[in-house]
């Protein structure tokens, strides 16, 4: 991968990188699609869940993650920050950049916004940056490239998690993007398979950013339950539960679908940990690409990583 400038920035070796979902990443899953050669990336509530009675508190909580990922890996992974708006503060943002640039942490993901002020802070402390705009646009792009951004992604409206709101599916926005600027993209949207990695490259990436198809591995935290409801569920089952997300098909999905159609405000985000980390599927949301019906069975992140870098491979 001599010539690939992602994994020269991040200095992983495949192109590669696991994508921040929230409840359903932790330590583990991290560590192993570092060790795998690809990245992985902890997301904003990694490891979030009462230990006994007591509830523990967001810094102690991403110490031990963080701490974690170290005893189990010496290679590269990152850490997902939310960028709020030019002008906002974020205290939680401050105290997830502050305990990661203590525990060491060298890579950032930032999703959101462009913020410049949050953008310094990392590179003032030669921290590699790589954002995702929730809503990509070229003009995001290049405002993300002039504040120090070190890699873009790229993201079509094909992905799970936070659906961008331009409705550009990943073929189109890919190479928008790639076009917008001189810093490499990532792409991500759908990308379950090798032949969606093929694709990616042949638009311009030069890495992908994959999720749905890493919550089907052993190695994540989410349900059993909610894996296997991936697993049968099929793309032209998904619905809408809200103008950012889309489900697998239960009683809450349902309900918060009949919400979003006549037009009233859910907060389906508080309803992700039931539905995919708990597998209270009645209860919860479970969020996926609509790539699904590509994935068939659980394997392990190194499993996932051989197959979709088999072209990289030597």
């Amino acid at each position: 991968m001599e010539n690939n400038r992602v994994t020269n920035i991040l200095g992983i070796k495949y192109p590669l990188i696991q994508a921040a979902m929230s409840w359903i990443t932790d330590a583990n899953m991290v560590a192993a699609v570092s060790n795998a050669g690809g990245m992985g990336v902890l997301g904003p509530n990694a490891g979030a869940k009462f230990e006994g009675s007591r509830k523990v508190s967001t810094e102690e909580r991403l110490r031990n993650e963080l701490r974690k990922i170290q005893s189990l890996t010496d290679k590269p992974f990152a850490v997902n920050i939310f960028s709020p708006e030019e002008g906002t503060d974020d205290t939680y943002t401050q105290t997830v950049l502050k305990i990661s640039l203590e525990e060491g942490v060298k890579i950032f993901l930032s999703v959101g916004f462009v913020n410049n002020k949050l953008f310094k802070q990392i590179k003032d402390q030669n921290a590699t940056l790589i954002h995702r705009e929730i809503t990509p646009t070229p003009e995001a792009a290049k405002k993300a490239e002039e504040a120090g951004a070190d890699i873009i992604i790229a993201t079509g409206y094909d992905e799970g998690g936070w659906i961008p709101q331009n409705k550009i599916g990943t073929f189109s926005i890919v190479p928008t993007i790639v076009d917008s600027v001189d810093i490499p993209v990532i792409a991500t949207g759908g990308i379950n398979d090798i032949r969606g990695v093929r694709a990616a490259f042949a638009l311009g990436a030069e890495a992908v950013y994959v999720g749905t198809r890493f919550i089907v591995s052993e190695e994540c935290p989410a349900s059993d339950i909610a894996k296997q409801d991936i697993i049968h569920t099929k793309a032209k089952d998904l619905i809408f539960v809200s103008p950012l997300q889309r489900s697998t098909p239960h009683k809450l999905a349902r309900e918060l679908e009949d919400m979003y159609k006549s037009g009233k405000p859910a907060e389906e985000e508080m309803s992700l940990r039931p539905g995919m980390l708990e597998g209270k599927l009645d209860e919860g949301i479970v969020s996926v690409n609509t790539a699904i019906d590509l994935i068939t069975e659980v394997k392990s992140c190194k499993d996932i990583v051989q197959e979709l870098m088999d072209d990289f491979i030597k």
